[in-house]
């Protein structure tokens, strides 16, 4: 593990959580935040950490060039996916919700609108309002002017605000859609899944080519999407559940066959209902829903 033999007052080790967390926004893969972290430790580990007069926003800059320099990467890669990509799902404590601001930019709705941003857009968008950075720190970390990173930001925050209005959903009420889904999903009662859905819902699924069912391309409408869902239910060979889990920040469902994890699907939610669905099943995507993920700002 990154830093694990340098404990104490370390920055590196201080701030892994806040590092992680930023890696894991610009990329939305846990996997690769991780990654991340460990070329960003190696160079951390090259520096007089003596010198560095503030070592977090010192660590940030490290963390974001690094991210960068992956997500190049990565957006190949991603542009050969079977069916839909979607982020990488972590499994967070209850408690995350408590910081509304990192628990709606940490959702799967959210990563999923920033993977419509440029590298540069993403990384401004994610360190000034997830992280509150201040300009002038956040043009070091993408080597533009602070001008240039007023002007990224504008644009960036216009573009994710017309695609991912932000709709505050009180936790309770968050609760209570999900519990109402997952008491229709455990019957199998058609019409009281389509009470929870908005008319205009939109299912997305990611199974990476590896989930067998997992639909390639988006459903939308009430009825199209609560027919899938159940008919895909009864089609399991074994006992499939549908359990109530906090997935990054916000109350989600996990699926299992038999007791054995299936996939994950976090929601999005307005007015009472129920409007985007997100499924992830690939394989790949479900070894950080075992232990709560540390994140933070």
């Amino acid at each position: 593990m990154v830093g694990i033999a340098h404990a104490g007052d370390d920055p590196f080790v201080v701030h892994r959580r806040l590092l992680f967390t930023v890696a894991y926004e610009l990329l939305g893969s846990a996997a690769d935040a991780e990654d991340v972290l460990q070329e960003s430790w190696i160079r951390w580990s090259a520096v007089d950490a003596s010198e560095i007069r503030e070592p977090r926003a010192y660590l940030v800059r490290i963390v974001t060039r690094q991210a960068l320099n992956h997500l190049r990467t990565v957006t190949r890669r991603r542009e050969e996916y079977v069916g839909e990509w979607l982020p990488e799902p972590l499994l967070t404590s209850p408690d995350v919700a408590d910081d509304v601001e990192l628990a709606e930019n940490l959702s799967i709705a959210m990563l999923t609108v920033l993977e419509t941003l440029g590298p540069a857009e993403r990384a401004v968008f994610v360190l000034r309002e997830v992280f509150d950075m201040p300009y002038d720190e956040i043009a070091d970390a993408v080597d533009k002017s602070p001008a240039a990173v007023r002007q990224i930001a504008h644009r960036a925050k216009s573009h994710v605000t017309a695609r991912h209005p932000r709709v505050r959903v009180v936790r309770s009420e968050f609760e209570e859609v999900v519990g109402r889904l997952v008491a229709a999903l455990n019957t199998g009662d058609l019409q009281g899944l389509m009470d929870v859905l908005a008319p205009d819902v939109v299912s997305v699924a990611d199974g990476g080519g590896k989930a067998r069912g997992a639909a390639q391309r988006p459903i939308v409408g009430a009825d199209r999407v609560a027919r899938y869902v159940i008919g895909g239910m009864a089609k399991a060979k074994g006992a499939l559940a549908a359990v109530m889990t906090w997935v990054n920040g916000e109350p989600g469902i996990r699926m299992e066959l038999d007791g054995q994890l299936l996939g994950v699907v976090s929601l999005a939610i307005e007015d009472g209902k129920v409007t985007r669905i997100f499924s992830i099943a690939n394989p790949d995507k479900l070894g950080r829903l075992e232990v709560e993920a540390a994140v933070s700002r």
